[in-house]
């Protein structure tokens, strides 16, 4: 009996990514992999990869400020692996997450998470290794996360800027603003991770509360957004955002006043000087003195306050 010749069909299936919209998916297609996208996001994989595991191998990263860049760089490999494991096998339509917000989310978050790496690791990190192989790694790992930082970037100006593409709520400025407010959410929960930062104070306590409930509420308005759930909400959502995020600024306003108040007026237990904080007298490696914890929390404070404003007026 003749070998009958095999040939091979590109099948494509009709995905319904939203209301009213449809797009072509390639199914279990490495070609998904292949198109500028596709090697953008390999580009992300591989350099997010190439940081955790260069430092990993070397053991080069002490502190939480090192272990958060640790998480950084594993965060944003797991999210891009996913993106290229659901794009290569056709998967999306069976993602419980919205298609047009979720890639644009996790590639806003890359461009923060990986940023922020590329500025802590060589400054809490790096400066303070000896020369010698354990610091050509570390370095290596400082370049690989500034070329995935990079990568990200051009992702979220691709979706930005391609004609006739339909994108969700997360692509537009307010959905870019909410990844950006949760996220110096977070890293001001990495400064105040010693309660000894806020605990002799009742004030302090409450400047805590306001960054954990608005960081909730922020994050209830993305998951609600890339669920497509935001129909749960008992009010329409414009009014709905613009409540929330007039009800974070509020609360911001009096964070913005009360932690530095209480952390650097000598009228309370505060430090006005950075000379008078013991844990500033020396270098130690590998962390960061309370006094300059308290600073950079009262600078993104504010940051994060400037930018639930600019929410409120654009959800307005």
């Amino acid at each position: 009996m003749t070998a009958m010749p095999v040939s091979v069909v590109q099948t494509t299936i009709k995905t319904k990514v939203s209301p009213g919209l449809e797009s072509l998916t390639i199914v279990g297609s490495p070609r998904a992999l292949f198109r500028p996208l596709g090697l953008l996001r390999l580009l992300q994989l591989f350099s997010t990869c190439l940081a955790f595991s260069l430092v990993a191998y070397k053991g080069a990263w002490m502190g939480a400020m090192a272990n958060w860049c640790m998480f950084s760089w594993c965060f944003c490999f797991s999210m891009t692996l996913l993106v290229l494991s659901l794009e290569l096998g056709g998967f999306q339509s069976r993602f419980p997450l919205s298609w047009l917000d979720f890639p644009i989310t996790c590639a806003s978050y890359g461009v923060l998470f990986c940023l922020s790496s590329s500025i802590i690791y060589p400054i809490t990190c790096v400066r303070f290794m000896a020369h010698g192989s354990a610091r050509k790694f570390a370095v290596s790992a400082t370049i690989f996360s500034c070329i995935a930082c990079v990568a990200y970037i051009t992702e979220v100006a691709w979706t930005h800027t391609r004609p006739g593409e339909m994108t969700g709520y997360m692509a537009t400025v307010s959905g870019q603003l909410k990844v950006f407010e949760s996220f110096v959410a977070c890293v001001i929960f990495v400064f105040i991770s010693n309660p000894q930062l806020y605990m002799h104070e009742l004030a302090l306590e409450w400047c805590l509360a306001v960054y954990a409930i608005c960081f909730v509420l922020t994050m209830v308005i993305i998951l609600l957004n890339l669920g497509n759930c935001s129909n749960i909400v008992p009010m329409p959502l414009p009014t709905f955002l613009t409540g929330m995020a007039f009800l974070s600024v509020l609360m911001y306003t009096t964070a913005v006043v009360l932690w530095p108040l209480y952390q650097f007026s000598e009228a309370s237990p505060g430090q006005s000087q950075r000379t008078t904080d013991a844990t500033c007298q020396y270098t130690r490696p590998h962390s960061v003195c309370s006094w300059d914890r308290h600073l950079v929390v009262a600078i993104l404070t504010g940051v994060n306050l400037l930018t639930y404003i600019a929410d409120f007026i654009h959800s307005s």
